[in-house]
C-alpha cells in the first residue's frame, strides 16, 4: 500500500483497507457462529468493557474539578493567595505526570485489569482522606491531591489501549469518542456537584466526598465484568507475533516518530488552556460578577454561587458538541485527505484562541458575552480529545502504545496543565498592585489571557503533524521486527512484504 493511499483512521496496523474489513467481517462471523472472538472478549463483554471505562474516566475527571468548584471556599478557608490555590492542580497533574511511564510499563507487560484497579482504590481512599485535612495543615491538602494522581495515572495510559484492543476501524473511532465524551462530561460534573454539595452542607469538605464512594464501585465493576484482551489480536497481529522491545528502545522510537511527538505537542497546547481554564475560569467568573455589581462581595467562609454551577454545565455540553464535531468532520474528511486528523485538531485550536480572548476581555462588560465566548472557545477546544487518541493509536504498534500514552501523558502535562494553574495563578498575585477585589480580578484576567496566545501556538503544532502523518501511519501498519526478516509473499495477483513469523506461525 502506498503512503499517498487515503486511508480509513481507525483501522491502523494492518497491511491495508482490505485486510481491516477482512478482519472486521471474520469477527462478526466468529460472533454469529457463537465462536470466541480473535480479542478473546466478547461483543457483550466487550460493550460492558468499554461503559465501565468511559465511567472510569467520567469519575476521575468529576473528582479532579471538584476542587475547582470549591476554590473560593478553599481560598477562604486555608487563607491562601492564587498561587497556593494554583498549587492544588499542579501538585495534583505532577504525580500523575511522573507516574504515568511507570504505569505505561507495567501495562505493555502486565495484567492491565489489575494494574487499574489497585490504583483507583487507591485513588478513592486517598480522595476520602483529603476531605478531612484541618485548617492549619495545607501542606497535607497538597499532599493527598498529589497522592490522588496515582489512579489516574494508573488509568489514563490503559484505558485506551484496552478498547483498541477490542475494536478496529469505525466500531474504535465510536468506541474511543464516547470514552472521550467522558472527559467534558465529567469536569463539568466535577463543578456542579462540588459547588452544589458545598451548597446544601454549607461546607466544602463533603464536596470532596462523593467520588469515593463512586470509585469503590468502579473497582467492584473492573474486578467483576472486566476481561483482559489480547493484545493486538484483533487487528490479526497477536501478541506472540508482536515482539517485545526494551523499554529504552520503545522510548527511541517514539521520539523518532514525527507524527506521535508533534501532536503530543499540539496536545500539550490543549492540555495548557484546559488546565488554565478548569481551575481558574469559575473564580474568574465569580469576582468579575462582584466588579459588575451583580454580585455583593463575600468575606464569610462559605459563599454561595451559580458560576460553577453554570461553568459546569457549559463545560459538559461543550464536550459533547466539540468531541462529536470533531470526529465527524474528520470522518467527513477522510475521504478527501488522509491528512484530517490533525487538519481538525488544528483548526479547533486556532478557531478557540479568538473566541476565549474575547471571553476574558468582555468580562466586566457583559457576563452573558463572556459565558457566550467561553461555550464557542470550549467547544472548539475538545475538537481534539477523541481525534490525538486516535492519531496516537495508528502511528504507534500495539505492543508500544501504553508507553505512548504514558509519554504523551508526561510531556503533555509538565509542559501543559502541570505547570499553567500554578503559572496563572503567580502571574496573577506579580500582576496585583493592591489587595482588592478590583485588581484581584484584573490581575487574574490579565494572567488568563496567556492561554489564547498558547492555543495558537498548538494549532501550528497539529499543521506540522499533517506533513508526516501518512508516511509515520504507513511505518506503523507495516512495522516488522529488527530480527524478523521479511519475505516476498503474493497476495491478491501482487506481491507484499510480510514477516516471516507471519509465514511459520
Amino acid at each position: 500500500m502506498s503512503a499517498d493511499t487515503p486511508t480509513s483512521d481507525a483501522a491502523p496496523f494492518v497491511s491495508d483497507d482490505s485486510e481491516a474489513a477482512a478482519a472486521e467481517e471474520e469477527e462478526s462471523q466468529d460472533a454469529a457462529q457463537g465462536e470466541e472472538p480473535s480479542s478473546g472478549v466478547s461483543p457483550v463483554r466487550a460493550v460492558l468493557t468499554v461503559l465501565i471505562l468511559c465511567y472510569v474516566n467520567l469519575l476521575n475527571y468529576m473528582d479532579r474539578f471538584t476542587v475547582a468548584g470549591v476554590l473560593p471556599d478553599i481560598e477562604r478557608y486555608f487563607a491562601i493567595d492564587d498561587s497556593k490555590s494554583g498549587l492544588l492542580q499542579t501538585v495534583f497533574i505532577c504525580s500523575y505526570m511522573f507516574l504515568a511511564p511507570l504505569f505505561g510499563y507495567l501495562g505493555d507487560r502486565h495484567n492491565r485489569k489489575l494494574i487499574m484497579s489497585i490504583g483507583i482504590g487507591f485513588w478513592s481512599l486517598v480522595t476520602l482522606a483529603s476531605s478531612y485535612t484541618p485548617k492549619e495543615h495545607f501542606w497535607a491538602l497538597l499532599l493527598t491531591r498529589g497522592l490522588v494522581g496515582v489512579g489516574e495515572a494508573s488509568y489514563s495510559t490503559i484505558a485506551p489501549t484496552i478498547i483498541a484492543d477490542l475494536y478496529v476501524k469505525d466500531s474504535r473511532t465510536t468506541m474511543l469518542s464516547i470514552f472521550y465524551f467522558a472527559i467534558p462530561v465529567g469536569s463539568g460534573l466535577g463543578y456542579i456537584v462540588g459547588s452544589q454539595v458545598s451548597n446544601v452542607a454549607k461546607d466544602w469538605h463533603w464536596a470532596l466526598r462523593v467520588t469515593p464512594a463512586l470509585g469503590l464501585l468502579a473497582v467492584l465493576l473492573l474486578v467483576l465484568v472486566v476481561q483482559e484482551p489480547k493484545r493486538g489480536a484483533i487487528e490479526a497481529r497477536p501478541e506472540h507475533q508482536l515482539h517485545r522491545s526494551s523499554w529504552t528502545d520503545d522510548l527511541r522510537a517514539l521520539s523518532k516518530n514525527l507524527s506521535f511527538m508533534l501532536s503530543t505537542l499540539g496536545f500539550t497546547a490543549v492540555a495548557f488552556v484546559t488546565g488554565s481554564l478548569a481551575l481558574w475560569a469559575p473564580t474568574f467568573l465569580f469576582r468579575a460578577a462582584m466588579i459588575t455589581g451583580e454580585r455583593a462581595p463575600c468575606v464569610d467562609s462559605h459563599c454561595s454561587s451559580s458560576d460553577s454551577l453554570i461553568f459546569g454545565a457549559i463545560t459538559c455540553v461543550t464536550g459533547v458538541l466539540g468531541v462529536a464535531s470533531g470526529v465527524q468532520a474528520s470522518r467527513v474528511l477522510r475521504s478527501r485527505t488522509p491528512r484530517a486528523d490533525p487538519l481538525v485538531c488544528a483548526a479547533g485550536l486556532l478557531l478557540s484562541a479568538p473566541f476565549l480572548y474575547l471571553a476574558v476581555v468582555c468580562a466586566q462588560a457583559s457576563t452573558v458575552a463572556t459565558y457566550v465566548f467561553i461555550f464557542l472557545g470550549e467547544t472548539f477546544l475538545s475538537m481534539n480529545w477523541a481525534i490525538v487518541a486516535d492519531i496516537l493509536l495508528y502511528v504507534v504498534v500495539p505492543t508500544r502504545r501504553s508507553t505512548a500514552e504514558a509519554l504523551q501523558i508526561v510531556i503533555s502535562h509538565l509542559l501543559g496543565d502541570a505547570g499553567s494553574p500554578y503559572l496563572i495563578g503567580v502571574v496573577s498575585d506579580s500582576l496585583r498592585k493592591w489587595d482588592s477585589f478590583l485588581w484581584r480580578f484584573r490581575s487574574l484576567q490579565l494572567s488568563l489571557l496567556l492561554c489564547s496566545f498558547v492555543a495558537v501556538g498548538g494549532g501550528a503544532f497539529f499543521l506540522a503533524t499533517a506533513l508526516f502523518i501518512e508516511n509515520d501511519r504507513h511505518l506503523a501498519e507495516n512495522f516488522i521486527p529488527a530480527d524478523d526478516e521479511p519475505i516476498v509473499v503474493p497476495k491478491s495477483g501482487r506481491s507484499t512484504l510480510v514477516p516471516v513469523s507471519s509465514v511459520l506461525i
